[in-house]
């Protein structure tokens, strides 16, 4: 019998953990052909995710499989994101989480809704930039200016709006 990874259980403990305290968990995905997300949100193969109570429906994280219904510019879509596609989940407010390895996707897994006669999505060229705030922030960006420059922190750094984690041992 193959061992289960710890990295579904630190996700759990770690949302948990966010929602305990009043905080926003988000979750950075590096999305591949079996990754569910709506592709015009999809940034350089990556996407940011509000993973919190308000934002979603029927959220389940289980052990390969994170799925929830999540509105996308006030349309509902279904999210399905394998848990070895998790690069990170953290706090929007504070920016405390964890990071994780990339872990190679096992070879044929299929998404969940593939088993059910349903095809996988399929890659797209990404089209808008996702900030570390949520998808409807991100949606919101998208129809603000098209500046060449990426758009500075709230510290005045050039980083276009990504989350920054703190290495909590």
């Amino acid at each position: 019998m193959q061992e289960i990874s710890t990295k579904p259980y630190l996700l759990r403990a770690l949302y948990e953990w966010c929602t305990d305290n009043g905080y926003t968990p988000h979750i950075a995905v590096r999305v591949d052909q079996n990754t569910r997300v709506p592709r015009q949100f999809v940034h350089n193969d990556e996407i940011v995710l509000n993973i919190s109570f308000e934002a979603t429906s029927q959220l389940q994280m289980g052990n390969e499989w994170i799925e929830f219904s999540a509105r996308f510019s006030g349309k509902s879509h279904k999210i399905e994101v394998q848990v070895a596609n998790v690069l990170a989940i953290y706090a929007r407010e504070n920016g405390q989480g964890m990071a994780f390895p990339v872990e190679s996707a096992a070879a044929g897994a299929e998404a969940p809704g593939a088993a059910a006669g349903k095809p996988a999505v399929s890659a797209a060229p990404a089209a808008a930039s996702v900030s570390s705030e949520s998808p409807a922030a991100a949606a919101e960006a998208e129809t603000e200016g098209d500046d060449d420059e990426p758009p500075t922190d709230d510290d005045g750094q050039k980083g276009g709006g990504r989350g920054h984690l703190k290495i909590v041992k």
